[in-house]
């Protein structure tokens, strides 16, 4: 394998596993590295897919206690088959719009300046969100969820439908499931973690949708630098939501936000000025 393609992989393993699950957009950082690397074509496109396995790996590892829990009680537990449920329920709406609209998406809004647009926008909305949240703070008024075991169906449809906001590349799945959740009475810990668990049927089923589609492009050939990829992405991944979940407890999410803001002005200011020529 060429040297500077594995270093390629590498770099975008590390931007897939440190952005999935921030509230930054993994889907946007790759398009914008994919475009800097000059690796965006069709078999670039069938990396990030693998790359992005290895994130959802990483999160079923954190979480294997859980997931195994859950799984054990489906038969004998209604927590466990309540938390089961509130999990399907919520992904139910994206996969739909998924389906029904995902093509025409990727062929329309899968472009730098819409990337950049979002990252600005959702940088707003995040500030506006961490400004109601403190003053609702000030006021007394606590989170009404305060257990991931305490979700209703509602409130998971609710974050659901968030959900759907993230089929714009640059919008972020998890900021818009951590940050709606918080906006329909989530406490930060919840909605970050429901936000993981989310994350595991939604990028499973894409990814194994999305390797099936372009299952004509594959070849023995790609292996090792998929490999490269999966393991930079399951590590940097793995990493990145220990360090999430330490963060919050004692952080907002308002560095996230000028970071999206900082990073989509430039990103439109060197397209504009032509210093960087950010391919589609």
């Amino acid at each position: 394998m060429d040297l500077l393609l594995a270093l390629k992989a590498v770099i975008l393993g590390v931007v897939e596993g440190l952005t999935e699950f921030l509230p930054i957009s993994s889907t946007g950082h790759l398009i914008l590295a994919g475009s800097l690397l000059n690796f965006n074509d069709d078999k670039g496109k069938v990396f990030e897919i693998v790359i992005q396995f290895g994130a959802i790996l990483a999160v079923c590892w954190e979480f294997r206690a859980k997931i195994a829990r859950v799984v054990a009680g489906l038969g004998s537990d209604a927590t466990s088959r309540r938390f089961a449920i509130n999990v399907i329920v919520a992904c139910l709406p994206a996969i739909v719009l998924g389906l029904l609209l995902g093509k025409h998406i990727k062929a329309v809004l899968f472009n730098p300046t819409v990337v950049a647009t979002a990252f600005i926008v959702g940088g707003v909305i995040i500030l506006l969100v961490e400004r109601h949240n403190r003053r609702n703070v000030e006021a007394g008024q606590l989170p009404r969820v305060n257990s991931i075991d305490d979700l209703s169906v509602a409130d998971a449809l609710k974050v659901g439908f968030a959900q759907c906001l993230a089929l714009v590349p640059g919008t972020s799945r998890s900021g818009a499931t951590i940050i709606g959740g918080m906006m329909f009475g989530l406490e930060r810990k919840v909605a970050t973690e429901f936000s993981f668990f989310l994350a595991i049927p939604i990028l499973f089923g894409a990814t194994i949708y999305e390797l099936y589609k372009a299952r004509a492009t594959l070849s023995v050939d790609d292996f090792s630098l998929f490999g490269v990829g999966f393991v930079a992405a399951f590590i940097s991944a793995f990493i990145c939501v220990r360090w999430l979940l330490r963060y919050i407890a004692s952080h907002d999410f308002t560095a996230f936000a000028w970071y999206r803001i900082v990073f989509g002005l430039v990103v439109l200011a060197t397209g504009y000025s032509g210093l960087v020529v950010w391919a589609d």
